[in-house]
């Protein structure tokens, strides 16, 4: 599996099916929520890989990605073109890093605090089966809420899931911080089992786009005009909702990775 997987790919702008890239969601999409990725899945994408540029465009870090999709002997920036962790603002085109963004800088240190503040305040307040730790979880572009925390096992997430889609748990959660800080500009995504991502506004998985658009400017470069999205959070709230529903791409809903693969080989015969 792992010489397919890394086996030489032709150069991007000498893929069969011309002008065309393939992005993946990763939770749900290629693999199940924080599982590792099958070795199955990782064949399709390498036969898929000598035919059009794939990428995968996530709301986690790199790290979290790498233990997914990755393997202890191949870094998961040489299983695709593309990886956009945190959609996009810690980017890598060919395993060498783009440009990042820090949401940080942007949201300014004050209104951090405010915020953070603010959110463990509500979690203390909740009622839940259970609460396990990281509840805030910091990142390059944005932060991570889990009402639940982040140490949950499987078995604890599933069960969570159940009880936060019954109760709307998160639902309420973020139309409170909306109501407390309604001029910050900041957007909420719901996805995985547990827990929503908080960004500045245009920070959603639409901002890997603009890496894809630039992409005909470097050297050997190549203008993608035909760009598919695969994701299973595509509904409005969930996180892959944007760029499904983004004119720029052809969206394509799936339920599980096995629902991925059956899409791709019907779409590219591999």
């Amino acid at each position: 599996m792992a010489a397919v997987a890394t086996s030489v790919v032709p150069l991007l702008a000498d893929r069969p099916i011309k002008n065309t890239i393939v992005l993946f969601d990763v939770d749900g999409t290629l693999t199940l929520a924080r599982q590792f990725v099958k070795p199955e899945v990782l064949q399709v994408l390498s036969a898929l890989r000598h035919k059009v540029a794939i990428g995968f465009v996530g709301g986690s870090d790199l790290a979290k990605q790498q233990e997914q999709l990755g393997t202890s002997s191949i870094p998961v920036t040489n299983l695709f073109d593309f990886c956009f962790s945190e959609n996009g603002l810690t980017a890598f085109r060919m395993g060498q890093p783009l440009a990042s963004t820090s949401f940080i800088k942007w949201i300014g240190e004050d209104q951090y605090k405010k915020l953070s503040s603010f959110i463990l305040h509500y979690i203390a307040d909740l009622d839940l089966p259970f609460k396990r730790g990281t509840f805030i979880e910091f990142r390059n572009g944005m932060i991570n809420v889990s009402p639940v925390g982040r140490n949950c096992s499987i078995p604890e997430r599933i069960e969570y899931e159940k009880f936060d889609l019954e109760h709307k748990i998160r639902e309420k959660f973020i139309e409170a911080i909306k109501n407390e800080f309604p001029d910050l500009g900041l957007t909420f995504s719901i996805g995985g089992q547990i827990s929503f991502d908080v960004f500045p506004q245009g920070w959603d998985k639409t901002y890997c786009l603009q890496h894809i658009a630039a992409e005909k400017e470097q050297p050997g470069g190549v203008d993608y005009t035909t760009i598919h999205f695969f994701g299973d959070k595509t509904y409005k709230g969930g996180n892959d909702y944007e760029i499904y529903e983004d004119p720029r791409t052809i969206g394509h809903s799936v339920t599980t990775p096995d629902d991925t693969i059956a899409e791709l080989r019907k779409l590219f015969d591999v």
